[in-house]
């Protein structure tokens, strides 16, 4: 049976709200906070479906409850749990881990449930402790560990952790044979319905999803499927977006296709952050996020709750290396960077930025350590002095991308030194023009030198592009973005060519010394551009090592009408 509950009055920067309960097996109902105009998740997602945010009731002989639920869902999340069940007489609060838009109504819940007792790992624990300020009842669980509640629901407790917090835990029931899985196989898309009949509506939002949260931590993620494989699963109850039903074998199966693609990448970048403090993770994930980019497999590692085994064992299967400066007083931590500096090697390249916690770690004389050790310095220290960004965002994603391409320099000169079929000299005469893709999104402006570049339609009037994974203008061109098409002048195009071909320092202006003005959509006109088109995305299709994406071009111009346009001519087709 399901229920929808109309919006309450909300304030005026939170968009629609609404909550529908479902009962999704006997016993179980989902409750599903639906947040339908949201906008931006964290760093790494640009949202166009909004999302949900998924609690569930599992009423027994007792009673548990997985998760709760973002604080702008307060008033109606607790209406609805009030309505369902007597707060009171609920024996558990299972937390699948401490993100706060999944744990943002514990201590809600606490009020109304005093007696209540809250089951996680070890570390969850922990992080509530330092959350809540306040005594509660806890059950510490490791992976194995099962809670009966009766009448048949069993509840399994599965360890699944940096995926993409390090104390996720997953809950099966084996009852109702369904896997609570929180954040894992989820996505951000938000609609009525509640599980995944569409699989064709759903799909680029799913791998999205993944390529944002669980593709930095593959490895992590086929630990994950490699311990839930033997257990019959008819329900995936994820933390976001619909529940997962009809195409289980299906979604499960492309996690693990992404991971083992991703895991067997030579370059393993790993990067060392510390949960719950500062900027740390956040800006960790958004370097790991331009590594990922380039093809480099990236690990992402929580300093202050690891073993030194395991910081060994990752060190040494590493090629980067990127370190979050912990806090001075955190003993853990300060253990592990010990761990790091005594496993690394001369041919590893490493990455150092502040976590702008207040109390990080001194940045340079870990970076002379590193440097007496004969590693590469991968990128400049990232110095983080305020609140991030989006050029702090912008600058740590291009940091990434710098690593990553640094790590993949053999196979990139092996391939161009690769033996040119009579194929790659075909396709090596399909003559180009020459362009200068700019785009501007917010505080963050970038441009791309380009060639691969056509006319895909006349109604609409369209343009197709095809960029480079590991291109730093990739984040500024996703559907919805806008973006400048600047056409260079045959014979006139040098200049720009030399300026826009040159190597950046991450978070460079790209800009500084060329003349512009701006479009009506923002992005930057080049002043020597023989003509330039205004374009929106509509559509990108993934095309291996390229996306090429297709925008319709609102208005344009021509600055000289008996010009040509700048020609480029290859010999070759496994290069530009």
């Amino acid at each position: 049976m399901v229920a929808l509950i109309q919006p309450t009055q909300v304030t005026p920067n939170s968009g629609r709200l609404t909550v529908q309960t479902v009962e999704i097996a006997p016993q179980t109902t989902a409750i599903r906070c639906l947040d339908w105009d949201r906008e931006r998740f964290d760093v790494e997602f640009g949202l166009r479906n909004g999302t949900t945010y998924n609690s569930f009731l599992i009423q027994g002989e007792k009673v548990a409850l997985v998760d709760t639920s973002h604080r702008k869902f307060e008033e109606l999340y607790l209406e609805i749990v009030v309505g369902l069940i007597d707060p009171t007489k609920i024996d558990y609060l299972i937390i699948s881990h401490t993100e706060p838009d999944h744990s943002g109504l514990v201590k809600n819940i606490l009020q109304l449930a005093p007696s209540i007792t809250i089951v996680g790992a070890k570390v969850a624990i922990q992080f509530l402790e330092n959350m809540v300020h306040q005594p509660f009842n806890s059950k510490q669980v490791k992976s194995g560990e099962r809670l009966d509640l009766g009448n048949g629901h069993e509840l399994e407790f599965i360890s699944a952790p940096n995926l993409h917090w390090p104390d996720t835990i997953f809950t099966y029931d084996h009852k109702t044979s369904t896997l609570y899985t929180c954040d894992v196989f989820g996505m951000h898309y938000c609609d009525d319905h509640t599980y995944d009949e569409n699989i064709t509506l759903l799909e680029e939002d799913f791998q999205y999803y993944y390529d944002c949260l669980m593709g930095p931590n593959a490895r992590s993620v086929l630990a994950a499927l490699k311990r839930i494989e033997k257990l019959e699963i008819k329900t995936v109850a994820t933390g976001h977006g619909p529940l997962l039903q009809h195409y289980i074998s299906e979604w499960l199966g492309r996690y693990e296709n992404w991971s083992l693609e991703q895991a067997k990448t030579e370059a393993l970048v790993a990067l060392f952050y510390v949960e719950d403090y500062g900027y740390s993770e956040q800006l960790v994930r958004t370097i790991a996020h331009g590594c990922a980019k380039t093809g480099a497999a990236v690990e992402l590692f929580p300093l202050n709750s690891s073993e030194p085994q395991e910081v060994r064992e990752l060190v040494a299967q590493s090629s980067g290396l990127v370190i979050a400066m912990p806090p001075q007083s955190s003993v853990m931590a300060q253990a592990a960077l010990s761990t790091i500096l005594a496993a690394v090697h001369k041919k590893q390249a490493v990455g150092l930025l502040e976590s702008g916690g207040g109390e990080d770690e001194p940045i340079y004389p870990l970076r002379n350590k590193f440097q007496e050790l004969g590693l590469t310095e991968a990128f400049p220290p990232i110095l983080v002095k305020e609140i991030p960004t989006q050029a702090t965002e912008q600058l740590c994603d291009e940091a990434g991308t710098d690593l990553g391409q640094w790590l993949n320099r053999d196979r990139t000169i092996k391939q161009i030194k690769s033996i040119n079929t009579e194929l790659e000299k075909a396709l090596g005469r399909i003559s180009t023009g020459l362009y200068i893709i700019t785009a501007k999104k917010g505080e963050v402006q970038s441009a791309m030198f380009a060639s691969w570049v056509t006319q895909a339609s006349l109604e609409p009037l369209g343009v197709a592009i095809a960029v480079s994974k590991d291109r730093a203008i990739e984040s500024l061109m996703h559907v919805g973005d806008r973006f400048v098409l600047n056409v260079l002048e045959e014979g006139k195009y040098q200049g720009l060519m030399k300026h826009f071909l040159k190597r950046f320092a991450p978070g460079a202006d790209r800009f500084a010394g060329v003349k512009t003005y701006p479009a009506k959509n923002e992005s930057p006109v080049l002043a020597e551009a023989l003509a330039y088109m205004e374009c929106e995305i509509t559509s990108r299709m993934d095309c291996g090592d390229h996306w090429v994406i297709y925008s319709t071009v609102q208005t344009g111009r021509v600055a000289k009408l008996d010009a040509l346009t700048a020609a480029h001519h290859r010999k070759i087709g496994n290069h530009y």
